[in-house]
């Protein structure tokens, strides 16, 4: 039995750019990289949309440019919870203020 290996992205941007820039076969950066060609193939139509500006839905990126993105993204979602939070908050507040002075 195999174990599930983890790749970091900067490894998975790199067997796919053999196969997308430096003009390797599928089994050639396979062997090259000692990767299966399953997840081989799944990193290089990930590399080819990220290139092309789209993340694949679920997948993290391994473009630094939509790394960096995904990381905007998720401060952009913390950011919009806690200012949810602040407006509850607030509102509890107020309503609190306006009992006390009834």
């Amino acid at each position: 039995m195999v174990a599930n290996r983890s790749f970091s992205p900067d490894f998975k941007r790199e067997a796919a750019s053999l196969v997308l820039d430096q003009r390797y076969s599928i089994r050639q950066a396979c062997e090259a990289m000692d990767v299966g060609p399953t997840a081989l193939r799944r990193w290089v139509n990930q590399l080819q949309s990220e290139r092309g500006g789209a993340i694949l839905a679920g997948s993290k990126a391994i473009t630094p440019e939509q790394q960096y993105i995904q990381e905007l993204e998720a401060k952009i979602r913390r950011i919009e919870r806690e200012k949810e939070i602040l407006k509850k908050a607030t509102a509890l507040l107020m309503s609190d203020s306006l009992n006390q002075s009834n």
